[in-house]
Formats: C-alpha cells, sequence, structure tokens
C-alpha cells in the first residue's frame, strides 16, 4: 500500500473480469462476448464516423443514441441514458441514486459482483440476499423491506452468473409493493430468453432499467450501456455524469451504437443462432451428467456431481478452451460456460466428453 493512496484504497476488492489470453490461440468461453462480428451495417457506420469530425468532442448527451434506442422500445428519448458501458451507467446509478444516509441496498448474494465493488467503493450500506436453495431470486425478502431501511434494490435478470430470468409478473409484484424503493433491473442478458421490464417504465416511477450493447449486439470492444427511467430518475445520473466527464460515448461508438438498433434483422439472425447453440450445448453436457440451471442467457452455469470444477476448468485450459470458475461459497463447483459459435460449443461437448469418460469411473 502506497503513502500516496486514498484510504479506500486499499480496502477496495476490484471485479475481475473473465482471463483475455495473450498466447496461444483458444477458444474463449468465458467471458460472456458475442463469439459473431456486429453487423456489417454497424462496421459501416463505425468506418464513416473515423473518417468524419474526430477533431470535434461527441455528442456529450449522445442524443442520436438516445434517440434511436427510444424509436427501438417506443418511448421518450428522455428516458434513455447512455454511458460508457453498463459498468459506468450501474457507477452513476450507485452514486447518484443509492447514497442515502441512514439506508442500505438489498442485492442477491450470487450476482454480479460489481455491485459489491460499487457498495464499496461509494461507502454504501448494504445488504446481501441468499438466492433461494434452486438458485432463483426469492422475492419474499424484497417485499417485506422497509423503506424507512433500504433506498433501493438491484438485481440481474437474467441474473449472473445463474442465468436465471424472473417473469414480469414477479417483477411488478415487487414494483407496486415497494413503490418507495428504487428497483433496478440489469438486463445485460435479456435478450437470450427473458422479458424487458423497459415497458414498464412508464407505469412505475420507482424502476430502472439497465441495459448493455456489449453481448446481443456484439460490441463488448465498443462499450455503450443504457440506462431506462422516467426522466426525473435519469436526471440524477445525468448530473453525475457531468461531474464526471462530460463525453463519455465517442463518435465511433455512438455511430456503432445507432447502426446495431437499426439493423434489427441481423441481431435477431445472430441472437437466435447463439440460442440454437446454447440448446445444443445443454443437451450435450447434461447426457455427460452435468447439472445446468436454466438458462435464458448467452452461457449455461453447470456443475458435475463427480468432478471437480476447478479440475474440469484446468483440463478445458490444457486444451485451449477456457471457461470461468468462480471460487465462491455456494457455487465453487460450477462453471460458467459462454456460447460461443455452434463450432466451438461442438469442440466443447467432445472436450467434456473425454474428461468425463477419462475421470469417471
Amino acid at each position: 500500500m502506497n503513502q500516496f493512496w486514498s484510504d479506500i484504497v486499499g480496502e477496495l476488492e476490484p471485479y475481475v473480469p473473465g482471463e483475455q489470453p495473450k498466447e496461444g490461440l483458444f477458444i474463449k468461453l468465458n467471458s460472456n462476448e458475442s463469439p459473431y462480428d456486429p453487423s456489417p451495417k454497424v462496421v459501416e457506420a463505425m468506418e464513416k464516423a473515423v473518417h468524419g469530425h474526430l477533431a470535434l468532442y461527441p455528442e456529450a448527451d449522445a442524443t442520436p443514441v438516445r434517440e434511436a434506442v427510444a424509436k427501438y422500445y417506443n418511448i421518450a428519448a428522455n428516458q434513455v441514458f447512455v454511458g460508457n458501458g453498463s459498468d459506468e451507467v450501474l457507477a452513476h446509478v450507485f452514486h447518484g441514486l443509492f447514497c442515502h444516509k441512514g439506508k442500505k441496498i438489498l442485492f442477491p448474494n450470487i450476482t454480479y459482483s460489481f455491485y459489491l465493488v460499487y457498495a464499496k467503493l461509494y461507502g454504501i450500506a448494504y445488504q446481501e440476499v441468499p438466492l433461494a436453495a434452486d438458485f432463483t431470486l426469492d422475492l419474499a425478502p424484497y417485499l417485506a423491506a422497509s423503506s424507512a431501511e433500504v433506498s433501493a434494490i438491484i438485481f440481474a435478470n437474467p441474473n449472473a452468473p445463474t442465468g436465471i430470468a424472473l417473469g414480469l409478473p414477479q417483477i411488478e409484484q415487487l414494483l407496486q409493493a415497494q413503490p418507495d424503493i428504487l428497483v433496478v433491473v440489469d438486463e445485460a442478458y435479456v435478450d437470450f430468453g427473458a422479458d424487458t421490464a423497459v415497458k414498464l417504465i412508464h407505469q412505475y416511477p420507482n424502476l430502472m432499467v439497465i441495459q448493455t450493447l456489449s453481448k446481443s449486439r456484439s460490441l463488448a470492444g465498443v462499450r455503450v450501456g443504457l440506462g431506462f427511467a422516467q426522466a426525473e430518475v435519469l436526471e440524477a445520473l445525468i448530473r453525475v455524469k457531468n461531474s464526471f466527464n462530460s463525453y463519455p460515448i465517442d463518435r465511433v461508438a455512438q455511430a456503432a451504437a445507432v447502426a446495431a438498433f437499426e439493423d434489427d434483422a441481423y441481431f435477431k439472425k445472430t441472437r437466435q443462432m447463439i440460442i440454437d447453440s446454447r440448446e445444443y450445448l445443454v443437451k450435450h453436457v447434461r447426457e455427460l451428467g452435468f447439472e445446468v440451471l436454466p438458462s435464458s442467457t448467452n452461457f449455461i452455469f453447470m456443475r458435475h456431481p463427480q468432478l471437480d470444477a476447478a479440475q474440469i476448468a484446468a483440463s478445458l485450459r490444457e486444451r485451449k478452451l477456457l471457461v470461468r470458475h468462480f471460487k465462491r461459497t455456494g457455487i465453487e463447483q460450477f462453471l460458467r460456460v459462454t456460447i460461443g459459435t455452434q463450432e466451438s460449443c461442438e469442440i466443447l461437448a467432445r472436450a467434456l466428453s473425454e474428461i468425463v469418460s477419462k475421470d469417471v469411473a
């Protein structure tokens, strides 16, 4: 610890992303990226932006993106916030909406680990709520929360790393039961099998939804995230953004985002390819004896009753296949496997078959 560090720095446990290998040829199934390139129209728009006005600052509020997204979801542009990846949107949410003296926030004990990182970074009191025994979200503790003690509830839907989704009726039940508590639904994976809550923001001033273009729209390398809420709620994020970085989304990223939402046919085509490959992989790993949680995402969460997850991950790595192993209590025997191309899934299935046949008597 350096003498010049702020006091809080030494106390932080930063988020650890999936391995990005620098050597060898690996099949990456560990970071929940799309296996497909973005739409050719997106690439064309980005190339055009590069040869445009890069010497000038981009549009500060990403108005072209907000308008394109608003048109897509049939909402108003002032109900859309754009950030440098959904992690930045989350950061502004924590900073601008969760910091209430004497109150805490609630989130699941097994979920996206950035929630815990941001809570600690911004000094926000929090409570981790256990998932149900089957790894579904147990609504009861959230429904029973007191608005005198709790300022906000945040959860990923579908959840990560479990992949299980909550239905819109359940989300509405929570919104109706807790009108004085902000409910933030993080929909990073919603396009792969769940219903978006964006359609509910007209009805519920206590709802905020977060999405990303990194997964279903193949733009993890560009960094564009979205926040949806009623305009009065989003004003807090705008104030925080403009007090931190007034130009977070560059011209090239804005052009990419607009084109990605305009090319809906390509989005639907590649999304379905991922879903089809997911179902193929689920079928094959279950035949090998793996338990697989129901997935509405571009990944599966699985464990084998007779094999150690860390050892499986190591054996796959020897075969140049990367998957994600979380060394966390409750899920330490699970592996999270991103859905790659159909060919990648077939290669993984063969490798797992070799491992199982070798190590299971």
